[in-house]
């Protein structure tokens, strides 16, 4: 009897473990890349028997003695909704499946900012997208150092409505709209994206062999017990500091709470914001609590109605109180605060609003150039000028965390090699930020990223990438300045075949890392995507692209491809930002002029030039130099 019952559950468990399993990204409503040969592949028993079924045709296959099955299938031109159905010990269905063009959206946090952080600005578009055409995939961020995942842990596909659409990044969203609105095929984006991660992040082991000193670090996360001890010890040293900052924080362990609207804060020192606080100008020193009050006199037509609270943003943690209750909190410096606030909050007359910002390293405060405002039935009240404040803890600084998503090979084994079955129409790429500081080899890792993608899906599809937009102040020009590096290391790249970049200097933000306009960025990308993907040789897809250039006498002469219908200087009578150098390397400042297809640059400082730069700042957004298609020629130097 024993005998028997343990025979048939051996039987039991092993018909369990034969069910056939699939990828989550062969799921319902996925996008299949159309006019394409398509793999279809899961996990079975070794050996078992297995029948596929989509459109009316039947494949059959069997699973490999690792359990491992895959299925070709014959090219499809766009359409559906249809099934597919596997058949073997179980039987499964997949359900609304569209064939149309499929893109990977990889990169950094700005190709990860999804709509939801921009729907006040594009809140008409959101409101009016109702399109199951255009769907995503988002790949859980999960990172591997031990070996290539062969799947991803969750994910699902979700076809864009305005509510879903918050979901999607940004920039791949209005990507996708412009292609669907020009091709009208449905669109697939599967986002791989990881804030802050830099490039060498998504390198198969194979391709940083050529990078040793990056391979080490990987082999380095590989040691058994590193990446939990490094995680433990930070874990514990982020409790004791944030532990250590409760305990000290005398706003929130007086009688009275700082917030509190009944508290007398007439004694308080006065600081004018948006500003910073570091120490200087009779301003407090030091990390840990600053707290920040403000009286607010507010008319009759402001009270009874929902209202916003805008409050930039902060460096680097707040919470926010407006008449002693608690209205909102964002854990770290990047998100802009837009506070939602009920209705019966806001009183006519005096109201207070209390911030408290914890400051982790560096300075703390309020980011210049944005926007502070309490707004209510049309109208709004600016929240500039004159804040009390009062030190509420001092700590020294918190040291910043091991991210290891962002060491080498992890984001390659975990978000991208789980895809590489999965066919797809190309790339788009926004990333960058990360490797400011190492402008020199961005060049070479990215080109062999592209290749190593390539490789890995078998594809010599379009790459098509984000020059990093403007931003911080800064001298315009600067001849010292690593994020004019980082773009000429971008713009290297196009040497890549089958690549072409999305100029951003003009859309960005001095003041944000992260700038709000992803409409322009994803319609730039689409426009090479035009050209690349989809053969149209017609359209302009990019600006002015730096090609050679001629000395005449005192006078440099420069040549572009991507001009279009002609070169012009965009909202001046004159082109701005460039500049000149001689043999001796030191650039001045120049005057330049289109002549024809050209644009000639010249100095009374140089009489002997030999080299031009243009656009050479972190924030250049005042150059001009465009067609009069409206792309922004890329910034570029001519001496390598």
């Amino acid at each position: 009897m024993l005998l028997a019952l343990c025979l048939s559950t051996g039987i039991a468990l092993q018909k369990g473990f034969s069910q056939v399993r699939l990828p989550r990204l062969v799921n319902d409503g996925m996008v299949l890349q159309r006019d394409t040969r398509l793999k279809i592949w899961g996990w079975a028993a070794p050996g078992e028997k297995l029948t596929v079924s989509i459109n009316r045709k039947e494949y059959g296959t069997r699973a490999d003695d690792q359990g491992r099955w895959l299925i070709e299938l014959p090219p499809s031109p766009a359409g559906g909704p249809y099934e597919l159905v596997i058949d073997a010990s179980n039987h499964l269905v997949v359900h609304d499946i569209l064939f149309g063009d499929v893109w990977v959206c990889s990169g950094q946090s700005n190709m990860v900012l999804p709509m939801e952080r921009v729907k006040y600005k594009y809140a008409d578009i959101i409101a009016r997208t109702d399109n199951p055409l255009i769907r995503q995939f988002f790949v859980p961020n999960e990172y591997n150092f031990i070996k290539q995942q062969e799947d991803l842990s969750s994910g699902h596909w979700e076809a864009a409505t305005p509510k879903s659409v918050l979901h999607f990044t940004a920039t791949g969203y209005f990507f996708a709209k412009t292609l669907f609105e020009k091709y009208h095929v449905p669109i697939g984006l599967i986002n791989a994206s990881v804030g802050g991660a830099p490039v060498e992040a998504w390198l198969s082991e194979e391709t940083l062999r050529s990078f040793p000193v990056y391979l080490a670090r990987a082999e380095q996360c590989r040691v058994p017990g590193y990446i939990d001890s490094v995680k433990l010890a930070e874990n514990r040293m982020n409790i004791d500091w944030y532990t250590d900052l409760w305990k000290k924080d005398a706003g929130l362990h007086e009688e009275k709470k700082w917030y509190d609207n009944s508290y007398d804060a007439s004694q308080w020192p006065v600081m004018h914001l948006p500003g910073y606080w570091a120490g200087g100008d009779g301003k407090p020193a030091g990390n840990g609590v600053m707290w920040l009050r403000k009286e607010i006199t507010l008319p009759e037509n402001m009270v009874g109605q929902p209202a916003r609270l805008l409050l930039g943003r902060i460096i680097d943690r707040d919470s926010a109180y407006l008449n002693g209750i608690f209205v909102g909190t964002i854990g770290y410096q990047y998100p802009p605060r837009i506070y939602e606030l009920p209705s019966n909050l806001l009183k006519a007359g005096k109201n207070i609003l209390a911030v408290r910002v914890i400051s982790n390293a560096g300075r703390g405060g309020f980011a210049t150039g944005k926007t502070y405002a309490l707004m209510a039935g049309g109208n709004s009240i600016s929240l500039e000028g004159d804040w009390q404040y009062r030190r509420g803890a001092s700590l020294g600084p918190l040291a910043p965390p091991t991210f290891f998503q962002y060491e080498p090979l992890g984001l390659f084994n975990g978000l991208i090699a789980p895809l590489a079955n999965y066919a797809i129409k190309g790339v788009i790429w926004y990333q960058g930020e990360a490797n400011i500081s190492r402008a020199a080899e961005y060049t070479g890792l990215l080109s062999a990223m592209i290749a190593d993608w390539r490789k890995n899906w078998q594809e010599n599809f379009p790459f098509l990438f984000v020059q990093l937009a403007n931003y911080r102040e800064g001298p315009e020009p600067n001849p010292e300045s690593p994020w004019a590096d980082l773009r000429e290391a971008q713009r290297k790249t196009l040497g890549v075949t089958n690549t072409a970049m999305a100029v951003a200097m003009d859309v960005g933000e001095w003041n944000d890392l992260h700038p709000l306009d992803k409409e322009d960025v994803g319609r730039r990308l689409a426009l090479a995507a035009m050209h690349y993907g989809y053969g149209d040789q017609q359209i302009v897809y990019a600006g002015p692209s730096y090609t050679s250039l001629k000395k005449q006498e005192d006078t440099i002469l420069l040549d572009f491809t991507n001009i279009g219908t002609g070169l012009v200087a965009r909202g001046a009578d004159t082109l701005r930002f460039f500049t000149i150098a001689g043999a001796d390397k030191k650039f001045v400042r120049a005057h330049a002029k289109i002549i024809g297809d050209q644009v000639a640059v010249w100095s009374e400082q140089v009489s002997q030039p030999v080299a031009v730069k243009y656009a050479w700042a972190d924030d250049p957004s005042s150059a001009n130099l465009y067609n009069r298609e409206g792309l922004p020629a890329s910034p570029f130097r001519t001496d390598d």
